[in-house]
């Protein structure tokens, strides 16, 4: 992209750059966006930023992605498409027409200084080959051509007659852009160059020089057409890559900077003219008094682009452009992101002083559970972030939480979180007072030795009856904290509601009618209990006895239970998930596939929620379902590979794979796309049979046509020849075929008509049938067969795809 990016600077300091910033955009327009916008905010910092500027946004205004981005563009398509863009946009607004006023000029094409086709151009393609210099290019441009002998003119009511054809300008822009053809395609050697041939371009170009030459007789001659160079955009490298930078002088004094990625310097005149002409340069001598032969070198780097400014339009376009003309909001919403962008410097820079604080609490776990989580009790990613200098004391710390909340000090018990043996995180104790009379950075490192890591705390705060914040009660070796879950099957809902200190010789029996008013039922509510234990790599979630004690339960503090009213055996049938551990077992499992055809798979048709504990039947049964087919073995279905992002070359056998999940495993990624065919007869059939994509290439008529073969897999190319013949045309009914193996546009192979078919692979190798010819009939052993096939003299150009044949050499 620094190629955008260096053609944005040349023309920055320009008009352009007031005009983009009168461009309406809003305070909710995003840049990524928003082309006006992106270019807004890229002007602005290329303008007050004391660093190098990204154009991310910018190239994602395109609608490119990050491959796209890195992709190497052609700069002139690059600038047309930009200057289209902003056209566009400024359409309607207080600069519609810039782009045209400043960058765009008329030219005509004539026969017999007849005006027959009139153009406008942004920026004009000089021929750099066979031309010094710019005016040589300008000459060439508007050379006259006879028309005569057999390239006579038609002209109307007079027959073929000599003609002269040629352009001339009607008027040119203030701004010039002029593109140097450096690469065309060399037609003897069959391959695009580099013209790396000495350029001359001037300081100073004046197209009225020759009383005119260059423009029509009846062009506006008061205006002079003086040009100052602005500008110089280098190629250094071959045809088939290289590197851009830029020679500019923003305010056309004898300064010139030299824009190379991130790196900007000052360079003389000299180094952006003279060394940018391109051409041969000689070596200096390392021994002149011995008569050295001087050896001579291609610079392969050399002006591509060069924009010039009119001298009298300089005053107008060369503008300064300060912030009272950038729209308010554009000034707001810039500083500030420069300033969140210093600010996160600068939390870097000091990162190791300072601790974070994740704070979870019961409102998190309220607005998390059966939201954006199921299992365990809160995401602290999601969580209240404290940024606290470590040395401060963590008693200070709870003053500014209860700034944060409103809840006072003496209210505020922390526990610090801890991962199990089990890979769940809970609540493990709270923090003993001589704990919080530390700094937060002890505190950090006494709770989790872990490099760096941040302290996660759960703050646990009681409501008296007044439903205010009261000081939690002690807590003994007896007390155990517990955080309760309510599953409705009805519903599928599972939602926290509360917490609770249980003894541990105390019984869940004990505790039941708190349980029911808390989940809104009647004091007397038969309830389950259940308790989560673990979600990965299997659900674990057993049944507790109500009639055992906690600790015989083996629950503390920390523990999820989770309880619903018990399921009625024979009721609702419309409840999928009866009971707490088949919910979480299907949350676990569910997965969202979809489905496209394989024909066409780039396009999705539909897409189903599935168990990844499915089996190859239930799934293909809930496709055929959805395809309304009445026999779900038709379906047939194939695996996404998730590197190449295409179908995967060989389908699914019917019953395979176990389950859902092992479809969609590709080595060590998980997919969510399946591709499907309807077949004409049951899977199961088709396998015992060999399908072969067979094409077939016709004698006399150019046209090639696949044809699907499907024979039991015992079956020989004899027999691939003989279904093949009812179903193309030949030339001649007694016409012999013979079936050929391909690749890459290379004959392989030419297959005996005995071999088996049951091992041949058509899907990396093209199958070929097509007619014998006469003289290939009856062949001696003196004649021979040469494969023939074509390529490309340089190898890093695509191949041309194209048939194969073979060509008889007789002896």
């Amino acid at each position: 992209m620094t190629r955008k990016r260096k053609q944005v600077m040349l023309v920055s300091r320009i008009r352009v750059l007031p005009a983009v910033y009168h461009m309406p955009t809003t305070e909710n327009d995003m840049p990524s966006g928003s082309i006006p916008l992106a270019l807004q905010s890229l002007f602005y910092k290329l303008q007050y930023s004391d660093n190098s500027v990204a154009t991310k946004e910018l190239t994602k205004s395109f609608g490119w992605d990050t491959y796209d981005s890195f992709m190497q563009h052609d700069v002139q398509e690059l600038n047309r498409v930009l200057c289209e863009k902003l056209e566009d946009k400024m359409k309607g607004t207080v600069v519609e027409g810039t782009i045209e006023q400043l960058f765009e000029g008329h030219h005509i094409n004539y026969i017999e200084c007849i005006n027959v086709d009139y153009k406008s151009n942004r920026n004009l393609q000089l021929d750099v080959k066979g031309c010094r210099d710019v005016y040589a290019s300008f000459d060439k441009y508007v050379e006259v051509e006879r028309l005569e002998g057999d390239n006579k003119y038609q002209a109307e009511q007079h027959g073929l007659q000599d003609a002269r054809k040629g352009v001339l300008f009607l008027d040119f822009p203030p701004v010039l852009q002029l593109q140097l053809k450096r690469f065309e395609y060399d037609y003897m050697r069959d391959t695009m160059v580099k013209i790396n041939d000495r350029y001359e371009f001037p300081l100073q170009l004046d197209l009225d020089k020759d009383d005119g030459k260059y423009l029509t007789p009846d062009a506006d001659r008061s205006i002079r057409n003086l040009y100052t160079l602005h500008s110089v955009l280098v190629h250094s490298g071959g045809v088939h890559g290289g590197h851009y930078y830029a020679f500019i002088r923003p305010t056309l004094s004898d300064q010139w900077y030299k824009f190379d990625d991130e790196r900007v310097t000052k360079e003389d005149t000299k180094k952006a003219l003279e060394e940018q002409y391109g051409g041969e340069e000689e070596l200096p001598q390392v021994n002149p008094g011995f008569n050295n032969t001087p050896f001579k070198f291609t610079k392969y780097s050399n002006a591509y682009m060069l924009v010039y400014i009119r001298e009298s339009d300089k005053e107008k376009i060369m503008c300064n452009v300060d912030e009272k003309d950038i729209a308010e909001h554009l000034r707001i919403r810039l500083k500030k992101e420069q300033e969140e962008k210093e600010h996160k410097k600068k939390e870097k820079a000091e990162a190791h002083l300072y601790t974070i604080i994740k704070v979870a609490r019961d409102e998190d776990l309220k607005e998390q559970i059966g939201k954006n989580i199921y299992f365990d009790l809160v995401d602290h990613e999601k969580v209240r972030n404290f940024r606290i200098q470590k040395q401060l004391p963590f008693n200070s710390f709870k003053e500014e939480v209860a700034k944060e909340y409103g809840i006072p000090v003496q209210s505020q018990r922390f526990w610090l979180w801890a991962k199990r043996q089990n890979h769940t995180y809970r609540p493990n104790r709270p923090l003993a007072p001589h704990e919080e009379a530390q700094s937060v950075g002890q505190l950090r490192e006494v709770s989790n030795k872990a490099h760096n890591a941040e302290l996660k705390l759960f703050l646990e705060v009681e409501l008296g009856l007044d439903l205010r914040p009261i000081r939690p009660p002690e807590k003994s070796k007896e007390d155990i904290l517990l955080f309760f879950k309510l599953y409705n099957p009805e519903k599928e809902e599972l939602r926290f509601v509360g917490r609770l200190f249980v003894k541990a010789l105390g019984k869940p029996s004990d505790i039941l009618t708190k349980l029911n008013e808390m989940a809104g039922f009647s004091p007397n509510e038969e309830i389950e209990l259940y308790e989560e234990i673990k979600f990965e790599p299997n659900v674990m979630c057993e049944h507790i006895d109500k009639k055992l004690s906690f600790r015989s339960s083996q629950l503390e503090d920390g523990d999820i239970i989770s309880f619903q009213k018990p399921s009625i055996p024979g009721g609702d049938t419309q409840v999928r998930y009866k009971d707490v551990p088949s919910f979480l077992e299907y949350v676990h499992n569910r997965q969202v596939v979809h489905f496209r055809c394989l024909e066409k798979p780039k396009e999705e048709e539909f897409c189903l929620e599935l168990s990844k504990l499915h089996t190859y039947d239930d799934v293909v049964e809930r496709v055929a379902r959805q395809l309304g087919l009445d026999d779900p073995s038709k379906v047939r279905l194939t695996s996404h590979n998730c590197y190449s992002q295409q179908p995967k070359p060989q389908p699914i056998r019917y019953r395979g794979v176990e389950h859902l999940l092992d479809m969609l495993v590709h080595y060590n990624q998980t997919s969510d796309i399946l591709y499907y065919e309807v077949l004409d007869i049951p899977l199961p059939e088709l396998q015992c049979l060999k399908t072969l994509k067979v094409a077939f290439h016709h004698a006399t008529k150019d046209e090639v046509v696949i044809h699907s073969i499907r024979l039991s897999k015992n079956s020989t190319i004899s027999d691939v020849i003989t279904d093949l013949k009812t179903k193309v045309e030949l030339s001649n009914p007694d016409t012999e075929l013979r079936l050929l193996e391909v690749f890459y546009h290379k004959i392989y192979k030419i297959f005996p008509p005995h071999e088996k078919i049951e091992n041949i692979n058509d899907q990396y190798w093209t199958l070929r049938a097509e007619e014998i010819p006469e003289e290939e009939k009856n062949l001696t052993a003196q004649d021979r067969l040469i494969h023939v096939y074509h390529f490309m003299k340089d190898p890093n150009q695509n191949q041309v795809p194209h048939f194969p044949y073979f060509y008889l050499e007789r002896y």
